[in-house]
């Protein structure tokens, strides 16, 4: 995020516990049957446990997987409420492992309550926990085998995702992102991977275990490999927009609609467009490239 100024959202622009139900059930009646909660931060909601335990209730009705991404920042103090109000899956997104540089990045002295966080979460019984990584050129590069070694050590699967351009300050392509390929082969000269095989479903992630047996970890080059032809994925952000990709320069409103009445068959109608007009691509490092609006931190993983 910026070291600005956060502009917040005044609470009646964003979309209330009801109309995510609402819309989520549309969703799933539309064949969608993974959600992922996200952000910002998402535990930073008020009463967050409820809208878990409203979208739990769409569970076996179509929607197989409900999971939830986090800074970890509020895990330790929530990670039982949210395993009691049904939640099973979560990411933690954690770019370093050393205190210092981990301050530097997310502008707080928190790595440890981080890390509790995560056995906190362990013991509850959470799994998967997976670890999302951005590897920093020049300034994280020097972790990757920790990440790997805690991925060996630890319950967690640990999955790095390429450095991607929607960060808020502008630093992506005056930092060099380091591509996939480049992770995997420092991490298999020291401890051997096999790729494990590829699931029928669409995965962001290649997946790979150790061959001693002893971890996983995943690599999002969405960057170096884009996946695009072969993306299933949506998002809907907190004010009630339609992203069909997480470079989209274009929005679809389904909060306006919703509010003024729109019937359930309506809203399906208005999202069927929008996933008919999906992008092709995200054309990064190709001409014509255009930096969205909105950053990650208000996209969402």
């Amino acid at each position: 995020m910026s070291e600005d100024e956060i502009e917040y959202y005044d609470r009646s622009e964003i979309l209330t516990f009801e109309e995510i139900k609402r819309l989520s059930e549309i969703f799933v009646g539309l064949s969608v049957n993974k959600i992922r909660l996200t952000g910002g931060e998402p535990l930073i909601r008020r009463d967050i446990t409820k809208l878990i335990q409203q979208l739990t209730s769409l569970l076996g009705g179509g929607l197989k997987d409900l999971s939830l991404t986090t800074n970890g920042f509020m895990l330790k103090d929530l990670a039982e409420e949210l395993y009691a109000a049904g939640l099973r899956r979560i990411n933690v997104s954690l770019d370093s492992l050393n205190p210092h540089k981990f301050a530097r990045l997310t502008r707080r002295d928190a790595l440890p309550r981080v890390l509790e966080g995560l056995e906190v979460a362990a013991k509850c019984g959470f799994s998967p926990i997976k670890i999302n990584v951005v590897a920093i050129r020049g300034f994280t590069e020097d972790e990757i085998l920790d990440f790997a070694r805690m991925a060996r050590t630890r319950p967690f699967i640990v999955r790095f995702i390429e450095f991607m351009p929607l960060d808020m300050d502008g630093r992506w392509g005056k930092i060099e992102f380091i591509p996939g390929e480049e992770i995997i082969d420092k991490i298999n000269a020291v401890y051997p991977l096999e790729l494990l095989d590829t699931s029928p479903n669409f995965d962001a992630a290649k997946r790979y275990r150790f061959k001693d047996g002893s971890g996983e970890i995943g690599v999002v080059a969405s960057v170096s490999e884009p996946f695009c032809d072969r993306c299933n994925r949506v998002r809907l952000t907190a004010d009630g927009k339609l992203r069909t990709c997480l470079f989209s320069l274009d929005e679809t409103d389904l909060k306006s609609p919703m509010r003024s009445g729109a019937s359930d068959e309506e809203l399906k109608q208005i999202i069927i467009k929008a996933i008919k007009d999906k992008e092709q691509g995200h054309k990064i490092q190709m001409a014509g490239f255009v930096k969205p609006k909105r950053s990650m931190s208000m996209i969402g993983g």
